[in-house]
């Protein structure tokens, strides 16, 4: 007996075509058209915009930027056109506009409203630069202290509230001690003492992440605020009064003309900022302590089974990330401002978060986009001062569109750690 097998014909895969993604050649054109319409075309013939690009007591005194106001506006957006240009046959190829060719466009679109605003004024380029870093060092550090926690699998929703008492603490020591270091130390252990309560709550006893870190805030400002009312603002001279750190001028690199000044004479937690960037991209990415909280982060049921300690990996995590935090809240009232105030963070702890999620999780994008934040709040300042045509209203909401765009992922889709927020219960 023969036995007969029939191939039956594989049914055929339906055809899945794929759409290719226009959201940034589109965002990228738009902003063209605009730069072109109303830098280029609605400026002044005939004016000009002054840059100066050094300060006065600069070794090296380079001569002020002059450009021709309605010629540069109009290049730079031609220019900016021909990326967008770049990035739509791109896309109808399936392929995403490089990063940084988006820089270049950003970094040419802000110069050409820059030519715009200053119009047949001058204003400190180095200045600008200068003040945008300063104003991004507590985001900075908050957005930091989100990506220790975020990537264990924690959501610290309390940052502000870390921000804000580690202010409080660097006053009041740097106060009494009349040293500004001091308090700049007290600062990480106010914040690490509320990460002590957020991990209690989220980690050993698994509630609701976003519900304790708004509950952390809240208390945050009630305790200082009455500690402010009821203690510091009697005592101000005696508790309120601490000295601010003085910027150190690094040799030889302070004196590179226009990055000198910006980067390299500042004060200890701007290049504590420097040194946390780097140390923290090399953690997470290089060794091996990154590689669990990682993955704890994404799957901590995996980790568990390799011999990983996940309730535990994540309870360091919040108190570093939250003593981090805490550190870059000491910038208020010892690097900046120099007196504690009500709810001085301003939010400041909620653009941190926004920033972690414009950076992807990493701390050199989280940077990346705390400066983002802070030249937009350093811009709005100046542009007031100089009385340019754009309402200082505007510019004074950009840093929380930009927050917003961020968090509702304008900028792209991007995917966090996939059990943050998701307590661990070993079963």
């Amino acid at each position: 007996m023969s036995i007969v097998i029939e191939r039956q014909p594989l049914a055929e895969a339906p055809v899945v075509t794929a759409r290719p993604v226009l959201r940034v050649p589109i965002t990228l054109a738009v902003l063209g058209v605009i730069s072109l319409l109303a830098f280029g075309i609605g400026s002044t013939s005939g004016l000009t915009s002054t840059f100066a690009l050094s300060f006065r007591t600069d070794a090296v005194q380079l001569s002020p930027l002059v450009v021709s106001t309605k010629a540069t506006c109009v290049i730079l957006s031609i220019l900016c056109l021909a990326i967008a240009a770049y990035s739509f046959f791109q896309a109808l190829r399936y392929r995403r506009t490089p990063l940084w060719l988006s820089g270049l466009f950003g970094v040419m679109w802000v110069f050409a409203f820059l030519v715009w605003a200053v119009e047949g004024k001058s204003t400190s380029l180095v200045d600008l630069l200068q003040g945008s870093l300063l104003l991004a060092v507590p985001i900075a550090f908050g957005a930091f202290g989100g990506v220790f926690c975020e990537r264990s699998g924690v959501v610290n929703i309390a940052i502000e509230g870390q921000l804000l008492v580690g202010a409080f603490a660097a006053a009041v020591v740097a106060s009494v001690t009349g040293n500004a270091y001091i308090g700049l130390l007290a600062a990480p252990v106010a914040g690490w003492l509320l990460g002590l309560l957020l991990a209690l709550f989220t980690v050993k006893y698994a509630v609701n992440q976003i519900i304790v870190g708004v509950v952390l805030n809240v208390l945050a400002v009630g305790l200082t605020s009455f500690l402010f009312a009821a203690v510091l603002k009697p005592n101000a001279e005696t508790l309120n009064t601490p000295p601010l750190m003085q910027p150190i001028a690094i040799p030889v690199l302070s004196s590179i003309p226009v990055l000198g000044p910006v980067l390299f004479r500042q004060t200890l937690i701007v290049y504590a900022m420097y040194v946390t960037v780097v140390a923290l991209t090399v953690a997470l990415f290089r060794t091996r302590w990154g590689l669990r909280v990682r993955a704890v982060g994404e799957h901590p049921e995996a980790a568990d089974t390799v011999g990983i300690q996940v309730n535990r990996t994540r309870w360091r995590n919040v108190l570093w990330g939250s003593a981090t935090a805490g550190f870059g809240g000491a910038f208020f009232t010892v690097g900046y401002i120099g007196a504690f105030g009500q709810e001085m963070s301003g939010g400041k702890g909620y653009i941190a978060l926004a920033a972690m999620i414009l950076g992807r999780w990493t701390p050199i994008g989280s940077l990346g986009a705390a400066l983002l934040f802070g030249f937009a709040t350093k811009l709005a300042s100046a542009l007031s001062v100089l009385g340019t045509p754009v309402p200082s209203q505007f510019m004074q909401m950009l840093p929380y569109l930009l927050t917003i765009f961020a968090v509702a992922g304008f900028v792209g889709r991007v995917r966090g750690p996939a059990a943050a927020g998701v307590p661990y219960l070993k079963g």
